[in-house]
C-alpha cells in the first residue's frame, strides 16, 4: 500500500511540474513563432514565419516582420500582395516599409494600400527569382485595438505566366498574448 500511495504523488508532482513548465515557456515563444492550432484553422505547411518586435501591444506601434520561406515561393513574381482581416483596424506607414530578398533590401516600385479591399501591394522593381527568402519589414505599424489573432495571406503574381495570384500562405499573427 505504500508503494501504491508513493506512486501517486509521484505522479500528481510529475504532472504539476510538467504543466508548470509547459505554461511558463508559452509566453516565451509567443511572437516568433506561428502558433498552434489545435483544430481547423491554417494547415502546417501553409503558416509561414513572422516577428513583432515590440511584442504585438494593442494600439501601440510595431515592427512587423514577414517572412516567405524560400520553400514556399516556388516560382519567379512580380508582384506581392498581403491581405489582411477586415477586423484589423490597426494601420500602415506607408514610407515605413522594406522588402528584403535573400537578405538584401531590394527597391519597390511602388506599395499600393487598397483599404477598401483590405490589401497591401508591392511590387519590386526587379521579379523576385523562384526560390528565394523573402522578409516584408513595416516598421511604424499602429497595432489593433482589440487583442486576438489575424490571419494576414501572401499571395504572388508569377513572372511570364498567368496574371492569376496564388496563395503563399499565412501568417497567423497574435496581437496582445501577455499584456
Amino acid at each position: 500500500m505504500t508503494s501504491k500511495i508513493s506512486f501517486g504523488r509521484a505522479a500528481s508532482a510529475l504532472a504539476i511540474a510538467a504543466s508548470t513548465l509547459v505554461a511558463s515557456a508559452a509566453p516565451l515563444l509567443a511572437q516568433g513563432l506561428p502558433g498552434l492550432v489545435l483544430f481547423g484553422g491554417v494547415e502546417q505547411e501553409s503558416q509561414l514565419g513572422y516577428r513583432l518586435d515590440f511584442n504585438g501591444v494593442p494600439r501601440r506601434r510595431d515592427r512587423y516582420r514577414l517572412r516567405i520561406a524560400r520553400r514556399d515561393l516556388p516560382i519567379g513574381v512580380s508582384q506581392i500582395t498581403v491581405s489582411y482581416p477586415d477586423y484589423f483596424d490597426g494601420s500602415f506607414d506607408l514610407d515605413d516599409i522594406e522588402m528584403e530578398v535573400e537578405g538584401e533590401e531590394v527597391a519597390l516600385e511602388s506599395i499600393d494600400w487598397d483599404e477598401q479591399n483590405y490589401e497591401l501591394r508591392f511590387f519590386p522593381i526587379e521579379p523576385i527569382p523562384a526560390n528565394s527568402r523573402v522578409e516584408i519589414i513595416m516598421s511604424n505599424v499602429r497595432n489593433p485595438r482589440d487583442s486576438g489573432f489575424y490571419y494576414f495571406h501572401a499571395l504572388a503574381l508569377p513572372t511570364g505566366d498567368v496574371p492569376i495570384r496564388r496563395y503563399v500562405g499565412t501568417w497567423i499573427i497574435g496581437i496582445g498574448g501577455d499584456d
